[in-house]
């Protein structure tokens, strides 16, 4: 949450690569914290570091795909970000039943140096340094994500154009985000972030295992089926992104939680729920986060989406084993009326975006 908060300042002061350097440096030194612990507080270091690593890897990545891919890209490219998150997690699932905890710690730092070394060979975001008045900067790191014989003028005119009509406005801080210019932008994003925290994911997620053997499944094999559904799922949600659409993923998945929280008790009912969170509800919130901000208050405002979101992580992961006490039919009725609200969310208040530029995206809101 620390690292949601000052995520978008960060991003906005020093670019979008310089965040993600930022947060590579966290991720690492609360690695090795945590690999020569001795005992609880480098623990507990290594643990913050890492989280608030990640909680401003969380909003920058995908706001960094957003601004550099085309138009007809931009879903399926921001959607990869989750499912190399989703694979992520599933290899340190298999690796770690084979090695010491403290090894595995060190294997956390092999991305983040990759990432590290890898920044200094991709360009900027296009957007970021054509806010930040660098001109030529700006015309070649567009030519060069778009190919050196491409004619970029039209797009670097279209996002000229609209980069001045913001300068025109004033500075955004947080309670700026709450005028009503900006109070739809605000609503939809924070929005899908409520509602895909509070259908339930990081409580299930958790107790993936105790869930299984509750039902008289088998939890290492549940936990297996679990790991390659939420890969296998959101590579696909990969590929259709850019055809389906955002809006109809969205309710296909938010459905699909329903019937899977209704469906509690029966042996198969997670492996339903985790298919569905992964077809929609698990990305397509991050990539309308970082479609639906105009860029003057997108720091502000996509660190106000993130706070939420890692918020509601901690919220219902903290209290899922309370209610599962009171009632463990009752947890998952909880979450399927919440997901029913987040369909009607999503029908009345979520635009389209498939298609658009980030620029027609902000006039079609605006109009």
């Amino acid at each position: 949450m620390i690292g949601a908060i000052t995520s978008g300042p960060i991003a906005d002061y020093i670019g979008r690569k310089g965040a993600m350097r930022v947060s590579s440096v966290f991720c690492v030194a609360g690695w090795l914290a945590i690999y020569f612990a001795e005992g609880v507080w480098p623990l507990d270091i290594g643990r913050l570091a890492t989280g608030y690593g990640m909680g401003v890897f969380s909003y920058v990545v995908p706001v960094f795909i957003a601004e550099i891919a085309p138009k007809n890209l931009r879903g399926a490219l921001t959607t990869a970000n989750q499912l190399m998150i989703c694979a992520g997690v599933s290899v340190a699932f298999i690796i770690g039943t084979v090695l010491t905890w403290r090894a595995l710690a060190l294997t956390g730092i092999i991305p983040c140096a990759i990432l590290f070394l890898g920044l200094f060979f991709i360009p900027e975001s296009p957007r970021w340094l054509a806010k930040t008045g660098k001109e030529k900067e700006f015309e070649a790191a567009l030519q060069k994500l778009r190919g050196k014989d491409a004619d970029i003028t039209h797009e670097a005119a279209e996002i000229q154009d609209y980069i001045e009509t913001l300068e025109r406005l004033p500075k955004a801080g947080m309670l700026d985000l709450f005028q009503r210019r900006y109070l739809r932008s605000v609503t939809i994003g924070v929005g899908l972030m409520v509602f895909q925290q509070f259908g339930g994911i990081n409580g299930i997620c958790f107790y993936t295992s105790t869930i299984f053997e509750s039902a008289g499944f088998s939890s290492s094999v549940g936990t297996i089926i679990y790991a390659i559904l939420q890969v296998v799922v959101t590579g696909l949600n990969t590929i259709v992104i850019d055809r389906a659409g955002r809006k109809p993923l969205l309710l296909v998945s938010a459905t699909g939680l329903v019937l899977g929280c209704l469906l509690v008790g029966v042996s198969f009912f997670l492996k339903l729920y985790i298919a569905a969170f992964s077809a929609g509800m698990g990305a397509v919130p991050w990539v309308v986060m970082s479609e639906i901000f105009p860029i003057n208050i997108k720091g502000v405002g996509g660190s106000l989406a993130t706070l939420v979101n890692w918020f509601g992580a901690w919220l219902v992961s903290y209290t899922f084993n309370f209610l599962m006490t009171w009632s463990s039919y009752g947890t998952f009725i909880l979450y399927a009326a919440i997901n029913a609200l987040g369909i009607l969310f999503m029908i009345i208040v979520v635009p389209e975006t498939k298609g658009r530029t980030l620029e027609q995206i902000q006039a079609a809101i605006n109009a």
